[in-house]
């Protein structure tokens, strides 16, 4: 979408926070465990930092878990092809468990379906844990 609109700058939800937000409000860091799933997208647009370093703000404890990367669900296809989401997310749910982590973080919303279905963690957007996070 950046690329064919151009009257208009457009914001990822992480980028906008981290612009516009972060310097506006209080975090308060909680000492509950979370993982955080850096989405392709977030990777292509370079936001792969600035989403780490805002999970970090919420929490004393964030899992960016090793050797996953896409999650595999490729916008709407995991609901037709779950096995690919399956295969992608295969080395996380140890990951998930040896950290702790009860609440996972990401801004995909089809990301997130896939990530909970695999995991049995809830993963939902990061908006949420600044939202708790902040006064």
């Amino acid at each position: 979408m950046r690329h064919t609109i151009e009257k208009v700058r457009l914001y990822e939800p992480v980028e906008f926070i981290a612009t516009f937000l972060t310097d506006r409000l209080n975090f308060r860091q909680t000492d509950r465990p979370v993982a955080v799933h850096i989405t392709c997208s977030t990777r292509k647009m370079g936001l792969d930092q600035s989403l780490i370093r805002l999970a970090q703000k919420c929490s004393f404890c964030v899992l960016i878990p090793e050797e996953v990367g896409c999650c595999g669900f490729g916008g709407d296809k995991g609901f037709t092809h779950p096995e690919v989401n399956a295969y992608a997310l295969r080395k996380l749910r140890p990951q998930i468990v040896a950290s702790g982590a009860e609440r996972g973080y990401s801004n995909s919303r089809t990301c997130e379906i896939g990530l909970t279905v695999h995991t049995d963690i809830p993963y939902q957007s990061i908006v949420y844990l600044v939202a708790e996070c902040t006064i």
